[in-house]
């Protein structure tokens, strides 16, 4: 997992994600020795090491007991990602009780369930930032559940939808994102602590037992089989945060089409003081919806690497392994960058009514084809009205004469519907379905989503208040050089 991530210049318009930090060596490191703690309490409760050694590695388990350095100068000569850091433990502890350290464990039961422990504190914070857009969603679905504007297909004018409706589609997909961030909890936040290939044969007897007390200790679960080579959980996360990164690119797409010239109709916050470029000062460019799209893109690549990586070969592969880290850390970051982005574009979002109802307005009636040819096909049949309506509609679309003066000219047309019955059947704002029923119900689950996800972040705060608190630095070393 890396510690780096892409710098944007619109990185000062948006809150911190509070998602990189989590990735840094100091951060995962630290992780990695709650690790080794919980395991050598669980070791000691059921005897397979005593508890003085126990105590004593608990008490020295804090990144700032041990010598950065020395891990680092260790790691390049062992080439191992984590016995450096036993051996500094080891040296801290003392040779009383040091070499009870890592009893029966092989490496990839620290780091990965370490990295368990990473994962989810990013998946708290995803679920804060899904929180809050969908706040600000509901807000807009709400606010513009009425306004009427051109529902598009294949980037043609269709029958009308309201704004709020658009929102509505995009709350629909985000809580559908925040029901799979839910649902995959139980099979991604576990230990793994089956030894070197997951049958606990070095932990005797005793291993189903060391496993439950190191998961109890870091309130995790436990694995079926605690095989390395079982990882559908964490590759799931990944392709969880792809499906989330389409749905916010699609918004972001939305967005930016909105907000061109021809359009008009909604535009992403622009502060004073932001340009748009150095050599045309008019350019209101829109930075985080483009943003949005690219981090989009970026994550779904990523879903790609992520399934690949479940293909060990026998027991483990520590390619495929190292393969998933790194994926998965850049997913992450990603997906935090991106949500920030999303939120603050939902949260001012300047919807242009008047734009809209202007647009409306530019194929003179041709939007309410569907609604007239349904009344003219209750009276002469669905597939001749269709017939008629089509030719009305398609000499409109390229001659002279409007839409309205066809239908009002149209003997069959005339016959079955008055005039006034006719403008008020091509009326758009008069052909809204259940737009408006729609975007409410929608910003209510948005809301009620929204209240459970935060009363829950503030249940997980209450709880984290009882561990120790870990003061990590926003910019940690990298692993690659530790």
């Amino acid at each position: 997992m890396s510690d780096e991530s892409i710098r944007r210049y619109t990185d000062g318009r948006v809150p911190e994600p509070g998602i990189k930090h989590l990735f840094s060596a100091e951060n995962r490191f630290q992780r990695r020795l709650d690790v080794e703690a919980a395991l050598a309490q669980a070791e000691a409760d059921v005897g397979l090491i005593p508890e003085d050694a126990a105590g004593a590695i608990e008490a020295a388990a804090r990144i700032e007991k041990l010598d950065m350095s020395r891990i680092a100068e260790a790691t390049a000569t062992a080439s191992h990602p984590l016995m450096p850091l036993v051996d500094e433990l080891a040296r801290v502890v003392g040779p009383e009780h040091g070499e009870w350290i890592h009893w029966g464990a092989t490496t990839q039961n620290i780091t990965q369930t370490a990295d368990i422990l990473v994962l989810r504190d990013v998946h708290r914070a995803l679920k804060r930032h899904l929180a809050t857009t969908l706040r600000a969603l509901s807000e807009l679905a709400d606010s513009s559940a009425a306004v009427p504007m051109p529902g598009r297909t294949h980037s043609q004018h269709a029958v009308p939808v309201t704004f709020g409706f658009k929102a509505a589609v995009w709350i629909d997909e985000l809580t559908a994102t925040v029901d799979r961030l839910e649902r995959l909890e139980d099979r991604l936040f576990r230990v793994l602590m089956g030894g070197a290939v997951g049958t606990f044969a070095s932990f005797g007897p005793q291993g189903r037992a060391v496993e439950r007390g190191v998961a109890e200790r870091l309130g995790l679960g436990t694995m079926p089989v605690p095989s390395r080579a079982v990882n559908d959980g964490m590759v799931e996360f990944v392709v969880v945060l792809g499906l989330l990164a389409g749905t916010a690119g699609k918004i972001g797409k939305d967005v930016y089409t909105l907000m061109q010239p021809e359009f008009g109709e909604a535009f992403e916050p622009i502060p004073a003081g932001t340009v748009g470029s150095s050599t045309m000062p008019h350019k209101r460019n829109p930075q985080l919806a483009l943003d949005v799209q690219s981090m989009s893109a970026q994550v779904r690549a990523l879903t790609g690497p992520a399934l690949e990586s479940m293909l060990h070969d026998h027991e483990a592969n520590g390619g495929m392994t190292a393969l998933l880290e790194d994926v998965i850390g850049q997913a992450a970051v990603l997906s935090g960058d991106l949500l920030v982005r999303l939120s603050v574009i939902m949260s001012g979002l300047e919807v242009d009514e008047q734009r809209m109802r202007a647009n409306l307005a530019l194929s003179e009636g041709l939007m309410g084809s569907e609604s007239l040819m349904l009344e003219l096909g209750e009276r002469i049949g669905r597939q001749s009205a269709h017939e008629i309506v089509f030719e009305l509609a398609q000499a409109a679309a390229v001659g002279d004469a409007s839409f309205l003066d066809l239908l009002l000219r149209d003997a069959t047309v005339r016959e079955h519907l008055d005039p006034e019955r006719i403008r008020r059947l091509i009326d758009p704002s008069s052909y809204l379905g259940e737009s408006v029923a729609i975007a409410r119900d929608l910003a209510r689950h948005a809301r009620a989503v929204a209240d459970r996800l935060e009363f829950r972040a503030e249940a997980d705060t209450i709880a984290a208040m009882d561990a120790a608190a870990v003061d990590v630095p926003r910019d940690g070393l990298d692993l690659t050089t530790v």
